[in-house]
């Protein structure tokens, strides 16, 4: 049985950043990469269910994913650090293709992953980007978490 802890979704996430990285930087395959972050030590951390669908969802709408990024970036995506544009796009994705994913557990997930991967202020820019693209996207469950009372209070 697959483990669905939030642990293995992270690590899951660290290695497609990581395998997505390989991409950019090295051209090498899709299929070859997959089989590198198969073979990684970290992969027994990972759940392998999500690992398989976030790396198949990211590699292959990955154009697309960048293009429904631009508009909310101030730096066109080729401008972007390798890092952040992996970044971007896994939280591109799991908005757009993961509802169950509340918004907030993406955005935060991904700043945590700039925040161990990325550059000194990478985390606040993938942060304000994820954050409008969010209100494009999930625009509903914004609205419908912003209506109900702070439980803080």
């Amino acid at each position: 049985m697959t483990s669905t802890k939030p642990e293995t979704r992270r690590g899951a996430r660290a290695l497609v950043l990581q395998g997505l990285y390989q991409r950019q930087m090295s051209g090498n395959a899709d299929d070859a990469i997959r089989l590198q972050l198969s073979e990684s030590d970290d992969y027994a951390a990972a759940d392998p269910v999500y690992l398989a669908e976030l790396w198949r969802g990211t590699t292959g709408e990955y154009e697309s994913l960048l293009a429904a990024i631009a508009p909310h970036s101030a730096r066109a995506p080729a401008d972007l650090s390798p890092i952040e544009r992996a970044i971007l796009v896994i939280g591109a994705w799991e908005l757009q293709h993961r509802l169950d994913v509340p918004y907030k557990v993406v955005i935060d997930e991904a700043v945590e992953l700039a925040k161990d991967y990325g550059g000194t202020d990478g985390h606040r820019y993938v942060n304000g980007v994820l954050d409008k693209l969010a209100a494009r996207l999930r625009g509903p469950e914004i609205a419908a978490g912003s209506a109900q009372p702070d439980a803080r209070r």
